[in-house]
């Protein structure tokens, strides 16, 4: 699996012939550039033009399904658990959905906006993810201290932060203790996650 960043809470998964978005821009994002890519499926989050830019992610006759809101999903080989969580992004409560996916013989949670530390107990239940995609920034989401305490408390082997700028960014990474260098992209298979605990990976956009 090949996971790259492409601005505010914007990733994507892509193995073999199948790409996976999570949060594409839409173009009426005042604060991002629109997602520019084709994708299988496109998982909307938060109904919010910085997240909820599924239009952006079709190309030509490949239009993405769209997964949008709680319950469990099947598409090809990837299933999809779904749950609702607060988040005060855009300055007003809004229902955020968290993803938890299996993908590639990786599992991946993505938060979304999440501005809740409350999380559903079917989330907290779960295996730990492999891959934990959590934003960082505050301003509705989580803020720094609160994203390292939510990703010690799920155990995640790696940590990808979103919704961050430069500061919040800085200060994730004090609270983790980690020093990080952003890289292009995450090239990961199951066999390299043996060992590794709590790893942060920044992706540039």
């Amino acid at each position: 699996m090949i996971l790259t960043f492409h601005e505010g809470a914007c990733i994507r998964a892509a193995a073999g012939d199948t790409t996976l978005v999570f949060g594409p821009v839409s173009k009426q994002s005042k604060n991002f550039k629109p997602t520019n890519f084709g994708a299988d499926v496109a998982f909307i989050s938060l109904n919010h033009p910085d997240m909820n830019g599924a239009e952006e992610a079709g190309r030509g006759d490949k239009q993405p399904f769209i997964i949008q809101g709680s319950g469990e999903y099947e598409i090809k080989d990837i299933t999809v658990a779904a749950f609702p969580s607060g988040s005060k992004y855009g300055g007003e409560p809004r229902t955020n959905t968290l993803y938890s996916t299996h993908f590639d013989g990786l599992s991946l949670l993505y938060l979304g906006a999440l501005g809740d530390m409350d999380l559903p107990p079917d989330v907290l239940e779960m295996d730990a993810p492999d891959v934990l995609i959590i934003p960082v920034g505050g301003a509705g989401v989580l803020n720094p201290a609160e994203a390292q305490k939510l990703a010690v408390k799920l155990e995640a082997k790696i940590i990808i932060p979103i919704l961050y700028d430069d500061k919040t960014l800085k200060q994730f990474l004090k609270e983790t203790g980690e020093d990080v260098k952003p890289v292009d992209k995450l090239t990961i298979k199951p066999r390299d996650l043996v060992g590794k605990e709590s790893e942060v990976v920044v992706l540039s956009a």
